[in-house]
């Protein structure tokens, strides 16, 4: 699903039709969506800028949330304007829901971009995948929220082994409005489960089978036995008897 540009990020250059995010980092003149230049995302952390469109925020700013970002009490991506957010949740593979896993190997293990990187004094070689990334390698996508805050909240969440270093955004402040961009993506065999769970197990919309019932049988209690007792003598009931 394509959505218009926002006029917001008009400036901004386009890869493939698509808006490079300020924050995304860029290789020899080659946007590689879904990595972040770490000093362009400490930058908009630091000064409250938009990872999209790089303006300031404003009275209200929308933060990208997955289950493991409430867990950790932190979205750790930098934040977005209320126009920049649909834009992104309907162009970026991960929120619409196009891309099912997660990535098996970091972009910048080794082809920076799709492609080798050759310039020996490019740091990019260097990098090695973070702890965020060895977790969901591979794995089937997370559901993902947009959750809305407002701009008197905005509070960083710093990294204790270096604590000038931002980590994220707070969550532990009011949200003011939570939207949901996808679904997680079940492994085969819990959407099994999940389906035999869902599944009623009587269609009541459809008539129900009639079932014949047993016989019965006919009480007559005046019969004697050839002792003489009388006993309650159970005979089969015949239907073609009625009368």
């Amino acid at each position: 699903m394509n959505r218009a540009i926002p006029v917001r990020c008009l400036a901004r250059p386009l890869a493939g039709g698509l808006v490079v995010p300020y924050v995304s980092l860029i290789h020899n003149g080659h946007a590689v969506f879904g990595s972040l230049d770490a000093d362009r995302a400490r930058r908009a952390f630091l000064q409250r800028l938009c990872q999209i469109c790089s303006q300031p925020l404003e009275e209200r700013f929308f933060v990208i949330v997955r289950p493991a970002d409430q867990q950790q009490a932190y979205s750790p991506e930098p934040a977005l304007h209320p126009e920049c957010q649909p834009y992104t949740a309907a162009n970026c593979p991960m929120l619409n829901g196009t891309a099912t896993h997660y990535r098996s190997r970091p972009v910048l293990a080794s082809h920076p971009a799709s492609r080798p990187c050759t310039d020996p004094s490019c740091p990019c070689p260097d990098l090695t995948p973070d702890e965020g990334h060895t977790a969901r390698s591979g794995r089937p996508a997370d559901r993902y929220e947009a959750w809305m805050i407002a701009a008197c909240h905005y509070r960083l969440v710093f990294r204790q082994d270096a604590p000038d270093v931002p980590a994220g955004i707070s969550l532990t402040v009011p949200i003011l409005r939570k939207r949901v961009l996808r679904e997680a993506v079940l492994h085969a065999d819990h959407a099994v489960l999940l389906d035999l769970l869902c599944t009623p197990p009587w269609d009541w919309s459809s008539p129900r089978p009639s079932v014949p019932r047993p016989a019965r049988p006919i009480l007559r209690p005046h019969l004697r036995d050839p002792e003489g007792k009388l006993h309650a003598h159970r005979v089969p009931r015949d239907p073609a008897a009625r009368s």
